[in-house]
């Protein structure tokens, strides 16, 4: 019997899950596999030898230089046939070929792609999230407080108690301070970071706490320039970020927390005006040799009231992605690496 014959990279190129198309030096189409033919709504005969100008619209916003990629998150693109596109694209060099490149395009996140079916999906689970982490958490503090009013009633000793009602009090504002943290739409003051100097308070207080017994390293390019943020809202992501990768290393196994950063180039994201576009060169990742979350909410980790500890509330990501989003960032979750490492990756403007 015949061994089973290897994949060739023809065969390879075909099955990706993703548009992707080959341009070479003159910027024509060399290759496109089954995916970009339907995404394009054009057959491999009828692209081939086209100028992608003539194909679609790229993204403006950046220059592409020659070696380095470029990256463009929910970006609209318009094929020859007049349609629009709602996609992530992603341009990079081959490797020794001058001036020729590979194009793939995914459709953006569901999120974004199915409309108000999908927003009226995630609003509904927000919702039914937050009347079960609502009536959990009121509730116990509730029940103690009423049962020390009774005993205060029946003349037991009162500073005790009245202490006891103080604390699940205070429980319940600190619940409610958490949730306002959400309704607060003042615009936050935005300026130049150094950002290693706060990476490492954010670690010496992880260090001294939460992660007491981790490895933390740190894997930091050091001629990173100046970040645009808000120094309190960046040194509170990061802490949150590593709080949960503290919290899903466990107790047992490698325990390490990686603290690295990077600056990309041609990484962009539709402005928060919707004018143009931005680029956000400055990386900071979080990164952690724990299971990472469960695959069926992987998607919705930033969605608050998502979360995949039992006694999680799902507040801590909703707030890191509010956060940095206010700051004219974006943050992502992945599985990376071998083993497979989960990555918290922070993008950033640069200051001018």
């Amino acid at each position: 019997m015949l061994a089973p014959r290897q994949p060739s990279d023809a065969d390879l190129i075909a099955a990706l899950p993703v548009a992707m198309l080959t341009l070479d030096g003159q910027d024509r189409v060399a290759q496109v596999n089954a995916e970009g033919e339907a995404l394009l709504n054009m057959s491999q005969r009828a692209l081939v030898g086209q100028r992608l100008s003539d194909v679609l619209t790229r993204p403006g916003g950046l220059p592409r230089r020659s070696g380095q990629a470029a990256a463009f998150f929910d970006t609209t693109v318009t094929t020859r046939q007049g349609l629009a596109l709602r996609v992530d694209l992603i341009e990079a060099e081959v490797p020794d070929q001058p001036g020729w490149r590979v194009l793939t395009l995914h459709h953006a996140a569901p999120s974004r792609r199915l409309g108000q079916t999908n927003d009226r999906a995630a609003a509904a689970r927000s919702a039914v999230g937050a009347a079960a982490m609502l009536a959990h958490e009121i509730k116990n503090p509730l029940s103690s407080i009423r049962g020390a009013a009774q005993l205060i009633a029946a003349g037991a000793a009162p500073a005790e108690l009245c202490a006891l009602v103080i604390k699940e009090v205070d429980r319940v504002v600190a619940l409610i301070d958490r949730m306002e943290d959400f309704t607060d739409t003042r615009p936050r003051e935005i300026g130049p970071i150094n950002i290693y100097p706060l990476l490492a308070h954010a670690r010496d207080v992880a260090l001294a706490g939460f992660a007491r017994g981790i490895t933390v390293e740190e894997r930091y390019d050091p001629s990173l320039p100046l970040a645009l943020g808000n120094h309190d809202a960046l040194l509170q992501v990061m802490l949150n970020l590593l709080k949960n990768a503290a919290a899903a290393l466990g107790q047992i196994g490698e325990r390490r927390i990686t603290l690295a950063t990077a600056y990309r180039h041609g990484i962009t994201v539709l402005a928060r005006d919707g004018e143009g576009r931005v680029a956000l060169p400055i990386e900071i990742c979080v990164i952690d040799s724990g299971p990472g979350a469960p695959d069926d909410i992987a998607e919705h980790l930033f969605d608050p009231f998502v979360s995949s500890r039992p006694e999680g509330k799902g507040l801590g990501l909703a707030l890191v992605d509010k956060l940095i989003r206010d700051m004219g960032g974006l943050v992502q979750y992945s599985r990376e690496g071998t083993p497979s490492a989960t990555v918290f990756r922070i993008l950033l403007p640069r200051a001018a």
